[in-house]
């Protein structure tokens, strides 16, 4: 594979992507710098096919990189491949408003043909060329210019080894047959709306303290203000204001702004400074959260009452012995909020829908309507169905010993 020396120039820019615009698919991948910002700063992208490699410099002066972003947004031909790719995609949204389509990220991927979840970069090159990659410039400050050989090597690492790979993952995937699971997980990733901060919902990323529609007003009104300030100051929101801090002054608000000095996690100085007399404006002009935009409920308890936390603990159980008999990595199935809701008798849940309830939510919804048992054979568990254990239990009076099938019915089973 031809590296090239670092792209520092739109010309050069423009003669790579043409080149890559011709291929089936380009690796891609980032480096950026975000703690001291709210927006993410682009500072390296690394993109490569099965036959070149090269880094881009977007920090170098009047470099230009529409041509790049073109080839990102705009051709529908190749196919865009990343590793654990949203924050990455969260950057290519910030400059364009679009996300790099069509997309493919090969830590879903992952999940779909082994049972690693969240697979980390080093892991899957160990995986699958056997190289350890050096992580010693990982944390480097990519920002800072000239950037040395060894960064420049480091990163387009991320993307050689990755263009190497995903044949070869995209293969066992199409042998597996599940290539149209990841269908809609990639296109997910590749929905705008994931990565465009809207203030008005901010508030909902943050422990809500109980269901006061004032309360949750001020917090959905301090919210998005602490939303603006930070997009326009660009700092993290946590400069701002910390969400424990917000979640307090939304259930207690100070009365005037002098009690803003005594508020824990706020500078003494918001009692007569102009931040704190915008706070103070924002909280005294907050509505009550209408009820069109009151939280969900939760339901407490399940149909079985206080049993409710054994049926969602054997759900879990089903999901391992699932994701081990199909070996996907049980994380694509389901998540363990889903399995509690599930439990507690919620039915509209993604785990019962497509693929996901033919692969696993038709089981799990079997289980909960005592449908389902458990089974220890020759030490291992596994599932089985009520109706074919019941026929072949009848008989049998006594255990036989030296037997080393022991059936374990769903809680709703034995009721």
């Amino acid at each position: 594979m031809k590296i090239h020396p670092l792209i520092t120039t739109t010309e050069a820019l423009t003669e790579l992507c043409e080149r890559l615009a011709k291929s089936d698919f380009v690796a891609v991948d980032t480096e950026f710098m975000r703690e001291n910002t709210y927006w993410p700063e682009l500072c390296l992208v690394q993109i490569a096919n099965t036959e070149e490699a090269a880094a881009i410099d977007p920090m170098a002066p009047g470099i230009d990189l529409a041509p790049l972003l073109d080839l990102m947004c705009d051709n529908e031909d190749v196919l865009k491949v990343f590793h654990a790719g949203s924050q990455d995609v969260e950057i290519i949204v910030n400059l364009t408003g679009k996300t790099p389509h069509p997309i493919f990220d090969t830590q879903i991927a992952m999940m779909a043909i082994s049972q690693s979840e969240q697979i980390g970069y080093a892991n899957l090159v160990e995986t699958w060329v056997g190289i350890t990659i050096d992580k010693g410039a990982r944390f480097t400050d990519w920002s800072r210019r000239p950037l040395s050989d060894r960064q420049i090597e480091y990163a387009i690492g991320d993307v050689t080894h990755l263009a190497g790979i995903f044949p070869k993952i995209l293969k066992k995937l199409i042998k597996t047959g599940r290539g149209l699971w990841l269908d809609a997980e990639m296109e997910k990733l590749a929905d705008p709306a994931n990565y465009l901060t809207d203030p008005q919902v901010a508030w909902k990323r943050i422990r809500q303290p109980g269901r006061n529609p004032q309360v949750l007003g001020r917090m959905k009104a301090l919210a998005a203000w602490r939303e603006a300030e930070a997009q326009h100051k660009n700092i993290p929101r946590g400069r701002i204001m910390r969400d424990e801090t917000l979640a307090d002054i939304a259930s207690h608000p100070p009365k005037v702004q002098g009690d803003l000095a005594k508020v824990r996690g706020l500078s003494p100085a918001w009692k007569d400074n102009d931040i704190g007399k915008r706070l103070m404006k924002i909280l005294a002009e907050a509505d009550p959260l209408p009820k069109s935009e009151m939280p969900e409920k939760i339901k407490q308890g399940a149909p079985l009452g206080k049993e409710g936390a054994l049926v969602a603990d054997l759900l879990k159980l089903l999901l391992k012995i699932r994701a081990r008999e199909i070996d996907v990595a049980p994380r694509l199935l389901t998540r363990a909020d889903e399995m509690e809701a599930l439990a507690a008798g919620a039915r509209d849940l993604p785990v019962l829908e497509g693929w996901r309830y033919e692969v696993f939510g038709k089981d799990a919804l079997d289980l909960v309507e005592g449908k389902v048992a458990f089974a220890v054979e020759k030490g291992r568990m596994k599932m089985t169905h009520i109706d074919d254990v019941a026929p072949q239990a009848q008989p049998a009076a006594d255990p036989v010993e030296g037997s080393d099938d022991t059936a374990l019915p769903g809680t709703l089973a034995a009721q």
